[in-house]
């Protein structure tokens, strides 16, 4: 029996599952306008751990959301994970945020088009097929240069995400499908968790980072 929490802090949504083997048996999220997981997530490990009668040292893996993504949020979600994982001696799982997302919808006759905002006209995206093979890896695409234009021409193609709003007014195309659904969720990423766990496939805790994809740079006001 293998319980694995998984955590997802790469969007706005603050959200945590529990899973026991295959199956799915909790989940607790919030997704607010404000990035409010340092507040929510602490609290919502404790709860959805004590609410199904489980003791940290219950669980067998903790997983986390890789990115691309909110670096706050990343960075919050990873050194929670982190924690977790050193302090119990238990394996690191790292998701990717793209297929987690890509997990929120079917499209049985095309592609699926995970798609998260990058800032003005660049979205984080990768290319999945139906049975959410990844087709094209993980990049930053500017919108203004068709980045979909072969796969729209080929098959219906599913956009879901938060950057689906700003692609509506871009992408014009008749086989261009967009979803309402705009975050991922811990509950689409346990299955991708439980799968590496089988496989073994496991972090270096001490040396994992989250995939920002673009470098982080802070910005300074200039005083005069």
């Amino acid at each position: 029996m293998a319980y694995i929490l998984n955590i997802e802090t790469a969007t706005k949504n603050c959200s945590v599952s529990l899973g026991k083997d295959e199956r799915v048996i909790d989940v607790m999220e919030y997704a607010g306008e404000s990035y409010s997981h340092a507040e929510k997530l602490h609290v919502f490990i404790e709860r959805i751990l004590s609410q199904n009668s489980l003791r940290p040292s219950d669980l067998k893996a903790v997983a986390v959301s890789m990115g691309p993504g909110s670096y706050t949020g990343l960075r919050i979600g990873v050194s929670a994970a982190k924690g977790l994982a050193y302090s119990l001696d238990i394996p690191l799982i790292a998701v990717s945020t793209l297929e987690t997302l890509a997990r929120k919808v079917n499209n049985a006759n095309g592609y699926i088009v995970p798609v998260i905002d990058a800032r003005r006209m660049e979205v984080y995206s990768a290319v999945f097929d139906s049975q959410y093979r990844l087709l094209r890896d993980v990049q930053a695409d500017l919108l203004e240069n068709n980045p979909f234009e072969k796969y729209l021409n080929e098959k219906p193609v599913i956009f879901v995400g938060d950057a689906v709003p700003k692609m509506k007014n871009v992408l014009k195309h008749k086989n261009a499908i967009f979803s309402d659904i705009r975050y991922p969720s811990a509950k689409q990423m346990h299955n991708i968790a439980y799968q590496k766990f089988i496989k073994k496939d496991f972090e270096n805790t001490a040396y994992f980072e989250p995939f920002y994809l673009k470098d982080f740079i802070v910005t300074t006001k200039i005083r005069r």
